[in-house]
């Protein structure tokens, strides 16, 4: 079992930055990507960007050049940093991780809102 808890929302004016925190604990050892997804109101939950234990990453189109994820593997810890905040980022913002054991497992942290003012 893993379990994720995500911190770091709040409400920005536009243009304005956040930086998104996701801790990890339980059974952690064969975690291997991490990422980072985020759902609007009467929209599909999208991808936002993903990140390897290699220290690999991609991102969505839409936040390209404004958002970085990063991993300390030794705090267990993803991070998510937004600068440049548009409205049409505000949604909840849910960690992702995935486990193998056997076969691959797929969790999810309970989800923080980040609300954009213009």
């Amino acid at each position: 079992q893993v379990q994720l808890v995500e911190s770091g929302g709040g409400l920005v004016e536009a243009g304005g930055s956040l930086r998104l925190s996701c801790v990890a604990s339980g059974d952690i050892v064969n975690i291997n990507a991490m990422a980072w997804y985020r759902q609007a109101p009467g929209k599909q939950r999208e991808l936002v960007a993903r990140i390897t234990d290699g220290q690999g990453t991609n991102y969505a189109d839409s936040v390209k050049g404004r958002f970085t994820i990063s991993r300390d593997n030794a705090k267990n810890t993803v991070y998510l940093q937004m600068n440049s905040l548009k409205p049409e980022d505000t949604a909840v913002y849910y960690c992702n991780a995935n486990r193998f054991y056997l076969v691959w497992y797929n969790y999810w942290g309970q989800g923080t809102q980040v609300t954009v003012s213009s």
